[in-house]
């Protein structure tokens, strides 16, 4: 067996190779991030190894500095492993108490974590290719919180030019108040607009929901406002308007590709009431290859979902408030927790369940973690089985 370590950075990777019995093959080793490097490190590789050794090769997980190598790897069938930087960095402290945190140290310490096999997985080609799946939830996530911040600006204008409009209408944040604002942002301007265009606003924007009286209470109310003429903050709600209409359509876009790879991924996790198709892309993503995780707790694990525990001597902190780490991928925690919500809305076990914990006097967001590691215990069996998910009756 032979073991290459490489830390990745942005414009280079050190790389180092060992063998099984401890012999430095070839010491650390810089090469280029570009075709040329990829292909150096390749014969380096090749002229350390026979035709018969198998050959492992680890790299941190650096998020995008590491994605063209770990391609490049899997395309020449080498078996690749992608080690979490808190993983390594734990395990060079166990080899040492000096603080050596060097780009060379790293390379040896990853081949040396290859080699002592710390239980860990290979990545293979369907994780590789569940990143561009992780990549459009996680930007979907972005443009979401994006939207939302500017939503919060909308309702902030409103309050100054118009206060009054937000008990007019059942949110401000549908398409004929925006069209309303976008073409007169303030009350004094819709106090002295025609009364039959501003109709003609309404009524084509709401789809025919809104006609004259809605028309009529909207310029009423505006007349009496105590809204502020301020053109200054008029023309930032007409341009945050125009963002949040923009994003409305990258947000549909971005929706229509993962609903795309969801088809061809064909995963029953849709199956489970409460889950969508963008909920379940999301946990999917996150999680990868589920080959990878030998339990469901090993995925809690990964999302952060674990309690903490602390313990020195007699002195132990299990059972008496054990805090959740919070230290794993924060989209996954995120996307269990909502998905949790709505399957314990929709689905009779669940709710029950909900209720259950609530009953044993449990905090609700308590009792919600614990529906939560229930609900990823089914997601892991039922993609272990591709089998869909059963209400019971």
């Amino acid at each position: 067996m032979v073991y290459v370590g490489i830390d990745v950075a942005k414009n280079k990777h050190d790389c180092f190779i060992l063998s099984s019995t401890g012999e430095v093959l070839a010491e650390v080793f810089t090469i280029q991030n570009n075709i040329d490097g990829f292909e150096t490190l390749l014969q380096v590789i090749h002229r350390c190894t026979h035709l018969e050794d198998k050959i492992k090769v680890g790299l941190e997980a650096t998020g995008h500095y590491s994605y063209n190598i770990l391609g490049f790897l899997l395309d020449k069938g080498l078996d690749t492993y992608v080690i979490n930087p808190l993983h390594t960095n734990l395990y060079r402290k166990s080899l040492s108490l000096r603080k050596t945190k060097t780009d060379r140290v790293d390379a040896r310490t990853i081949a040396a974590m290859l080699m002592s096999n710390v239980n860990l997985k290979s990545y293979t080609s369907t994780a590789y290719h569940n990143e561009e799946l992780k990549s459009l939830t996680r930007y979907r996530f972005d443009k979401v919180r994006e939207r939302a911040k500017l939503k919060q600006s909308i309702s902030r204008l409103v309050t100054i030019l118009f206060p009054e409009l937000e008990k007019l209408v059942s949110t401000l944040h549908m398409a004929s108040v925006y069209a309303l604002l976008s073409e007169f942002p303030s009350a004094k301007q819709i106090a002295t607009a025609h009364k039959t265009h501003l109709k003609s606003v309404l009524y084509k924007a709401s789809k025919g929901r809104y006609g004259k009286d809605v028309a009529e209470n909207i310029q009423n109310a505006a007349r009496r406002s105590i809204g502020s003429m301020m053109p200054a903050k008029s023309l930032e709600l007409q341009h945050t308007i125009r963002l949040i209409q923009e994003l409305d359509s990258e947000i549909k876009d971005i929706e229509t590709a993962i609903q795309t790879m969801m088809e061809e991924i064909a995963s029953p996790i849709t199956s489970i009431p409460g889950i969508g198709v963008r909920m379940g892309a999301m946990i999917l993503a996150e999680i990868g290859d589920f080959s990878r995780f030998d339990s469901p707790d090993k995925i809690l694990a990964y999302a952060g979902m674990s309690p903490s525990t602390y313990q020195s001597g007699q002195m132990s902190l299990r059972g008496a408030y054990s805090h959740m780490e919070k230290r794993g991928s924060r989209y996954l925690r995120y996307a269990i927790y909502n998905a949790t919500k709505y399957v314990c809305f929709w689905d009779p076990t669940f709710a029950a369940y909900l209720a259950k914990k609530r009953a044993e006097g449990k905090h609700y967001n308590v009792a919600l973690s614990h529906a939560a590691k229930k609900l990823i215990r089914l997601i892991f069996a039922m993609e272990k089985s591709q089998q869909s998910y059963k209400i019971a009756v």
